[in-house]
């Protein structure tokens, strides 16, 4: 017999959440920006969580059409 209870789409969403988490400690934010707008936003990012306190960075960016920029900031969860 199925249970059924664990086959709904949020259940399913939540759990391939949980799995795609990098064990890693690092929080990320992804973001789709128009070139000089993602510029500042990566800017904007590194001043609120300094590199040196919170290890933060880009992890990762591509060029999608119309100069649209998709990017991952990283940074630990806290300075402590």
């Amino acid at each position: 017999m199925v249970n059924r209870q664990h086959n709904r789409p949020r259940d399913l969403a939540d759990r391939m959440a949980r799995r795609n988490t990098p064990p890693d400690g690092f929080l990320r934010e992804t973001f789709v920006l128009p070139r000089l707008d993602a510029r500042a936003k990566a800017r904007e990012f590194l001043e609120a969580w300094p590199k040196a306190a919170y290890m933060s960075g880009v992890e990762s960016w591509r060029e999608l059409p119309g100069d649209t920029i998709e990017f991952t900031m990283r940074r630990l969860p806290t300075a402590d």
